[in-house]
């Protein structure tokens, strides 16, 4: 019997109308589905809502589209949610080319376009905000697509996606898109409790095989074996170069020959003989992308042909039309293009948006071979490779230095491969002393990365619930988030464990009894001794002057031993074995106290924090009676890491008196963060007419602080006056030149910072309309030159 493809199975289902919308929408695409796309897609159909998860690069957001598709056909709409801009606006251009720019629109905070549209791409935080400011703008929604979904591990962002999982109308089918994650199911029963029936999608076909290999010195190796072992010759290779360290530091004959490290430049050439270009070199810095890229650079690698060159010209004339030459020299423009032109490039957050959205394009074109890379590029967005390489396993998480997780590695290493393209993809990791096959084989090995929740309450989160559901609701509310179920589950294994105890705690009870007496009764002597004796010696340890204290001590022992030693149980022939069930009960209960402890501290956690910070606002007037007071009302409309700060300067009214650039500057500080300590080590300058603020908002913070502190709340993030003399010098007009100059941020950064400041004065308009007039100026004051241009692409 002729198998049957996927695709042709459903095409004959169209025909017998069991899923005539999947039918219509496959055949528009010129290449047969996989399974779990069919599947996922069905979920849709059939009115439900669908967790796929699935490897990068397997196709998901197939059923992202699906979900768009189906909206336009019944006449609702669908919002197309991402984790980041960049990939907000792929999307967008991806679904106008499908749809038309009449059915598609973009909100990313910096960007409105057709907002209205059937189908809207936006940020995940631009649907949170909507969720608590606008509910009725999502009357006429009927599906949400939360790509990167994983995402909600993330320590600062992730709270983001669950708060629109919970509070989403469980009416709205929501398509969640997960890289692959081992507790998948987990996670799908936590949404079929706060979204109603969903279905679960797990694939572990990568359409595009991936091999491992090792780069040891100048040789590049297979990292496993036929049976998946690691390469005995890479093996045979390290005990060498171990070998040669050893005779090196203790010897000064025999030395073996030490393993020398490939320059970058070098590395390309391995790779491009072996035709594993184009290749991603993800470094977890953005010095290291730079230097990487000037050494390249400097030993003349050169890896496109005149055509293409010509070709890259053209695109980066096109995409830098409007940037003004007076800044060419402060951006990089001229290393920047040249280095394209040789078909090689960096892409990592300190660039200007422009910049890595030219990067984006010409990868995607088969332009650039090669990219040095952060692993911001690991997320979505769509630069697919022939080969990924890793010259190290270690990056920095914004607080220390930390191994890379399996599952971080395996969603680097899925940019390898292009469906479509390559037969096969490549992960390469370079041998050093610090990073060996055996670190590498756990890695690619491991097939056990599970999704945790990073999720707990916050400020402008409590005033939005408690104003749109009330105190109690809105608790309940927080205590279905994925991080209280995970908890919970949790809870399950130390219940169980304590009746295991209990269990074993009665039958050793039953078989310490006593012919002679009450043998429990006995022993809570003998365990009334060992513990006076116990607090007896610390207590001398720590204090041998309190002399009354143990003179009762000692006496309260003699009235135990004498009462211990007339008990009948005491005369038992067998009551050392009596004893030992008794002790070993004793040990049980103490365990069990423990675990109770601990058992008690996950119950509810998270609408313990949420009752926490109820108590902040309470105490600060933001709420009374339940209710949100008017300061609350300002705090509801403030999303920002630093909420309740900036709530508490804006309902002072200290920013009232300020110019524009006064008012770019202050709050700078409440976005701007160091990105290391290099920085604290230096005293901020400020203009003179802001001292007096800049003590306010810090003895604010402060005051603030010592309330968390009494709750065992963590503080909010302290303000950070860094780049305020930086922001306040753009504001005044200064030159992109000058005000980089003086300061230590990159072009990206300083794009990115003024952004965020744009977005605050922005809500500062709407929460208090009286400065409204006042941020439409600051923001007219810095949105200008490279700014205005990033709005966009940013």
């Amino acid at each position: 019997m002729m198998e049957v493809s996927p695709s042709e199975r459903y095409v004959a289902a169209k025909k017998r109308n069991k899923y005539p919308i999947l039918g219509q929408f496959m055949l528009s695409y010129d290449f047969p589905f996989d399974e779990f796309q069919i599947e996922g897609s069905r979920f849709l159909e059939d009115g439900e809502s669908v967790l796929i998860a699935a490897p990068t690069g397997a196709g998901k957001t197939i059923i992202g589209e699906f979900a768009a598709y189906l909206a336009i056909e019944k006449k609702v709409r669908c919002f197309y949610t991402t984790p980041i801009k960049a990939l907000s606006n792929q999307k967008f251009q991806e679904l106008t080319l499908r749809y038309g720019p009449e059915k598609v629109g973009l909100l990313t905070g910096d960007s409105s376009i057709n907002g209205d549209a059937a189908i809207v791409v936006m940020t995940t935080e631009v649907l949170r905000n909507m969720i608590y400011s606008n509910p009725a703008g999502l009357d006429d929604l009927g599906y949400v697509v939360m790509d990167e979904v994983h995402y909600l591990a993330d320590k600062f962002r992730g709270a983001v996606w669950e708060e629109i999982l919970i509070h989403l109308p469980e009416r709205i089918q929501v398509v969640s898109l997960s890289a692959t994650v081992s507790n998948a199911e987990e996670f799908g029963e936590w949404l079929n409790t706060v979204r109603g029936e969903t279905g679960i999608v797990v694939s572990e076909l990568r359409p595009v095989p991936l091999y491992q290999h090792i780069l040891i010195g100048n040789r590049l190796l297979d990292l496993f074996v036929d049976d998946g072992r690691v390469n005995p010759e890479i093996l045979k290779l390290e005990k060498a170069s171990s070998r040669g360290a050893h005779s090196n530091r203790w010897s000064n004959h025999h030395r073996a020959a030490p393993m020398r490290s490939l320059s970058k430049s070098e590395m390309v050439e391995q790779l491009l003989r072996r035709e594993f270009l184009p290749a991603i070199f993800f470094i977890f810095s953005r010095a290291g992308c730079d230097a990487s890229l000037l050494q390249c650079l400097n030993q003349g690698l050169d890896l496109t042909k005149t055509t293409e060159k010509i070709e890259i010209r053209k695109i980066i004339q096109l995409k830098t039309a409007e940037l003004p030459h007076e800044d060419f020299g402060v951006l990089g423009f001229h290393d920047w293009s040249t280095a394209l032109e040789r078909g090689i490039a960096t892409h990592h957050a300190g660039l200007l948006p422009m910049f890595k959205e030219t990067v984006e394009e010409l990868f995607q074109l088969g332009l650039l071979k090669v990219v040095f890379a952060t692993e911001t590029l690991a997320l979505g967005i769509n630069m697919p490779a022939k080969t990924v390489l890793l010259e190290k396993l270690i990056k920095w998480n914004g607080e220390s230095h930390v191994a890379i997780s399996p599952g971080e590695y395996t969603q680097l290493t899925g940019r390898a491969g292009r469906r479509g393209i390559d037969i096969e993809g490549n992960a390469v990791i370079v041998w050093s002393d610090q990073l060996d096959s055996a670190m590498a084989a756990g890695l690619a090995g491991t097939r056990t990365y599970p999704l945790r929740s990073s999720f707990t309450p916050t400020y402008n989160m409590t005033a939005n619930l408690v104003a749109r559901f009330g105190r109690e609701r809105a608790r309940k509310s927080l205590a279905a988030s994925f991080a209280q179920f995970q908890a919970d589950r949790g809870v399950v294994s130390l219940i169980r464990q304590i009746e295991k105890n209990s269990r074993l705690i009665v039958d050793l009870k039953k078989q310490s009894s006593c012919h002679l007496g009450d043998f429990q009764e006995y022993m809570g002597h003998r365990f009334k001794i060992r513990h006076i004796e116990k607090s007896l010696a610390d207590d001398r340890y720590r204090r041998k002057e309190r002399k009354s204290k143990i003179q009762q001590a000692e006496s309260d022992i003699a009235e135990s031993r004498t009462l211990m030693k007339s008990h009948p149980s005491h005369q038992c022939p067998d009551r050392e074995s009596h004893a030992r069930f008794l002790e070993k009960a004793e040990r049980l209960e103490r365990e069990s106290s423990g675990l109770k402890t601990r058992m008690e501290s996950r119950t509810n956690v998270i609408p313990k924090v949420f009752d926490k910070i109820v108590n902040v606002l309470e105490t600060l007037d933001y709420i009374s009676d339940e209710k949100l007071t008017k300061k609350g009302r300002i705090l509801s409309g403030v999303y920002a890491e630093t909420d309740l700060l900036l709530a508490e300067l804006l309902n002072k009214n200290s920013f009232d008196h300020l110019a524009p650039a006064e008012l770019v500057g202050i709050l700078s500080s409440l976005v701007y963060e160091s990105r290391g300590e290099a920085s604290r080590s230096k005293i901020p300058r400020i203009p003179k007419g802001l001292d007096h603020l800049v003590r306010e908002m810090a003895s604010t913070w402060a005051y603030l602080s010592s309330i968390e502190n009494e709750l065992g709340l963590d503080n909010l993030r302290e303000p950070n006056f860094d780049f305020l003399w930086s922001a306040y010098r753009w504001a005044n007009g200064n030159s992109l030149q000058s005000v980089i100059r003086e300061s230590d941020l990159t072009i990206g950064d300083f794009v990115r910072v003024m952004r965020q400041i744009i977005d605050l004065l922005g809500q500062i308009s709407v929460v208090r309309g009286d400065l409204s007039k006042q941020s439409k100026d600051a923001i007219s004051k810095i949105d200008r030159g490279v700014i205005a241009y990033s709005a966009v692409v940013a």
